[in-house]
């Protein structure tokens, strides 16, 4: 079992972090060519497709997979664990949010805006998921 919860962790640390990338490159790669950062490259080069499918999704699936089978394995099944659930659901629409915003830069269009708003709401569901986990707050009543 602590091999599980252990490929939960790094697969939810790669997870955060990449979403928590995505929108600062989302952004810096999307509208004038002669402001975007040398390390992006050209749009063409597909960088941040790449980091979105070799990595981030890739995380993600890991991330939701092994965490089902931890709640599986332990029998846990409470409000707080619902309320996670619900907030892990919103985190993956936001990740799917970015496929989208990293082909409107591939076909030049500007996904500035869009991407630091995604980010700006990932942030807060970041963190309410941690604390939720952490904390478990007076939730703890088991579903029957």
């Amino acid at each position: 079992m602590p091999w599980l919860k252990i490929l939960h962790i790094g697969a939810v640390i790669l997870w955060c972090g990449s979403l928590l990338y995505l929108p600062l490159a989302t952004a810096a790669a999307s509208g004038d060519a002669r402001r975007r950062p040398a390390a992006l490259g050209d749009p063409q080069d597909e960088i941040l497709r790449a980091l979105f499918i070799w990595v981030a999704t890739p995380a993600a699936l890991v991330a939701i997979g092994s965490g089902t089978l931890i709640f599986v394995v332990q029998g846990t099944l409470g409000l707080w664990l619902l309320a996670k659930l619900v907030l892990v659901g919103l985190l993956a629409l936001g990740h799917a949010s970015f496929g989208l915003l990293i082909l409107r830069v591939e076909r030049g269009q500007s996904a500035r805006r869009a991407a630091l708003l995604v980010g700006a709401l990932l942030l807060p569901l970041l963190l309410a998921i941690a604390w939720l986990v952490l904390r478990k707050p007076g939730l703890d009543g088991a579903l029957p």
